[in-house]
């Protein structure tokens, strides 16, 4: 055990999978999805599944956590007896959180907080988390936490195509996407986040079927130069849930040499931005 308490924080965007949360203990700040007739708590108070049913009338907006809600999760893990907090968010690009948390941290007296940029969202984001929750549980000291982390970030990626860019208009995180022309010939556009954490597109393929396979290819390159690695599937939706089951196969077939699989569903406040039906892809390099 760990004799400097550290404690593992993110937020409700990066996706980290139920079991590692309970196994390590790993704390979440919930981002909110607002409606007309309320907000919701992300994951808590809504499912993705609530999400899209309802976006076929009403498309709802995300909002960030706010400060009070951030400065009473770290009174609780103050409470808890943690003397740092590796705190790990989805892109600075993509959502205000980030902001958010560096902004309470630095005001907030008596933890030694780090707020790590992973530049990514998903389970891009959320691969950074359970490297954190490993380390921390495998007693990594915290002087090289911050360094492997911020290493570690960068070799990790998700790959992600949707089947309409409509709803990336309207949240309005379409980022470096190109939209019009694509909608009109059935271009297929394959995402990812860029350097800046910013969307933007890695390849246009005409058609589903196509895409799925170009998204296959560009994460086995990704993993090629690796030994081993984690790989994951988020999908949107009970739409999406087929599709993902049959890529998870493939993808055991082509990437054996993985230790963890992560397959799940979007969180509902990323499902706003993205809509039904999405399907992601991701891979973390772990040599």
């Amino acid at each position: 055990m760990n004799n400097q308490k550290i404690a593992v924080l993110t937020d409700s965007g990066s996706d980290v999978p139920e079991a590692v949360k309970n196994e390590f203990d790993v704390k979440v700040i919930p981002l909110k999805i607002l409606f007309e007739d309320g907000e919701y708590v992300d994951k808590v108070d809504i499912t993705a599944e609530e999400v899209y049913e309802r976006m076929e009338k009403e498309i709802p907006k995300t909002s960030l956590p706010d400060g009070e809600m951030i400065k009473g999760i770290f009174d609780d893990i103050k409470a808890e007896g943690y003397e740092k907090v590796m705190v790990v968010t989805i892109s600075s690009g993509l959502s205000g959180t980030n902001n958010m948390i560096r902004v309470v941290a630095e005001q907030f007296e008596g933890l030694d907080i780090y707020v790590l940029d992973t530049k990514n969202i998903g389970i891009g984001s959320g691969f950074t988390v359970v490297e954190a929750a490993k380390q921390v549980a495998a007693g990594v000291d915290w002087d090289t936490l911050k360094t492997n982390l911020e290493k570690s970030k960068e070799k990790a990626t998700v790959f992600f195509h949707v089947p309409t860019l409509e709803y990336l208009q309207k949240g309005g995180r379409i980022g470096l996407v190109q939209s019009v022309v694509g909608s009109m010939m059935n271009l297929k556009p394959i995402i990812t986040c860029n350097e800046e954490g910013i969307y933007h597109t890695v390849a246009k393929v005409r058609g589903k079927a196509k895409s799925v396979s170009k998204t296959l290819q560009l994460v086995e390159e990704f993993a090629s130069t690796s030994t081993k690695y984690n790989l994951a599937i988020a999908y949107g939706g009970k739409t999406a849930l087929k599709e993902a089951e049959a890529i998870r196969l493939e993808m055991q077939e082509k990437l054996p040499n993985f230790e963890d699989f992560f397959f799940d569903q979007i969180s509902p406040a990323l499902g706003v931005h993205t809509g039904p039906g999405l399907i992601g892809i991701g891979v973390q390099l772990l040599d």
